[in-house]
């Protein structure tokens, strides 16, 4: 039996101590961000003590929070204004603040800053340390380098070095555990996919969106959230699109997000002759108003193959909106073609077949967005209890 650190005996289900560490959080609404909110969130109101530790912003009044936030100084990511990097080496107000914890396990929700400066607390305190690969930093570093080579040596010695120190490391999907293990990690793997606040959304929440972003109601509208970047593979629904439009069917494409290649895209759009018929959100900061436009959406388009889970693809089934994503991508996972959701493949006549064949038959179209709806989303209820009961095999060094 293995035994993590020297509370073994003293923890039960009652009084867990948990701390999330990550280099997103509100009120950035990334997935990671997001997620990590709900983690903290949930593990609080299930009665266990809950700290989120980030990059210090602007989050606002704290008091409706049921955990704890402890940040530290940082400055906004350049050309990503709504991310922050942090120095928690040198902030002494935190360093403070963190002695003060007395945490009983670490999940990790980044390889990076917060990453690091997680497995320094675990080590320092002789505790478990569990983190979640949540993207494929391998195409991160090709973006980065323009090198293959390069990209590849980073992910190796890194990404590897990073995740083999933690005494665990979780994956949303099996696709995902494959790629991590081409990473070269070799912990444990551990697959637990992210949940869904299950919320009802309204017809009023639909017609905000389509006010505020001057959506039309006369055509199908496809949308797309997430980071406007061209890793994303937005390049692809854009020549799709080019596609949909010359064969006569009429739609209004909405790419709702913000990243460093908006304007890079704003002009592949003009270009395709689709600047008329595309819309721009920009960054999306209150959650009834993305519900509003999953809601408002004919179709929810998301070919993306660098996404370990892509959350969004079950909000927008939240929203009786269905999907159409790769066929094989981390993404498609759970997505039967034609039944709660669509298949393509990575090739822009074929989304196109797909985003036709979806818009010709409306009432078929909004069946399948029922099923998603019954099908793609676990609460995070249901989630939450896994990761506890995962937490408490980890800090016990038994099985359950």
């Amino acid at each position: 039996m293995e035994t993590y650190g020297t509370k073994t005996a003293e923890v039960t289900d009652e009084n867990m101590k948990i701390g999330e560490f990550s280099d997103s959080f509100l009120p950035v609404v990334d997935g990671v961000g997001r997620v990590v909110y709900s983690y903290c969130d949930h593990i609080a109101r299930s009665g266990h003590e809950c700290s989120a530790i980030v990059p210090l912003t602007d989050m606002g009044y704290r008091g409706n929070y049921p955990f704890e936030i402890i940040d530290y100084f940082s400055k906004s990511v350049p050309g990503m204004p709504q991310y922050k990097v942090g120095t928690p080496v040198i902030d002494e107000h935190y360093r403070q603040h963190l002695a003060l914890t007395d945490f009983d396990i670490v999940h990790i929700h980044t390889p990076f800053i917060a990453g690091e400066e997680g497995i320094r607390y675990a080590k320092k305190h002789d505790i478990p340390v569990v983190a979640t690969f949540h993207s494929k930093y391998y195409d991160d570093f090709y973006q980065l380098t323009g090198s293959r080579i390069l990209a590849g040596l980073s992910t190796d010695i890194m990404m590897a070095e990073f995740f083999n120190r933690c005494d665990e490391v979780w994956t949303l999907t099996t696709r995902s555990a494959e790629t991590l293990r081409s990473y070269g990690c070799r912990r444990n793997i551990f697959i637990l996919p992210n949940g869904m606040d299950l919320r009802d959304v309204s017809e009023d929440q639909r017609n905000d969106a389509v006010k505020q972003f001057g959506l039309r109601t006369d055509v199908p509208v496809l949308l797309y959230v997430g980071q406007i970047n061209w890793k994303k593979n937005i390049g692809l629904i854009l020549d799709a699109a080019k596609r949909v439009k010359d064969n006569g069917t009429m739609f209004q494409l909405v790419l709702a997000g913000q990243g460093p290649h908006e304007e890079e895209i704003r002009a592949k759009a003009e270009q395709l002759g689709l600047a008329n018929d595309t819309v721009f959100t920009g960054h999306i900061t209150h959650t009834d108003l993305l519900d509003g436009l999953y809601k408002a959406a004919s179709l929810f388009v998301f070919p993306s193959d660098y996404d370990t889970y892509a959350m969004v693809v079950r909000e927008a089934a939240n929203a009786g909106t269905p999907a159409v994503c790769l066929k094989g991508s981390a993404a498609a996972q759970d997505i039967i073609h034609g039944e709660n959701g669509f298949l393509c493949l990575e090739d822009p006549g074929d989304l196109c077949r797909v985003i036709e064949g979806a818009l010709k038959n409306p009432e078929k179209l909004r069946l399948i967005g029922e099923s998603a709806k019954e099908t793609l989303s676990d609460s995070w209820d249901v989630i939450i209890d896994r990761a506890l009961d995962r937490y408490r095999y980890l800090i016990e060094g038994t099985h359950l």
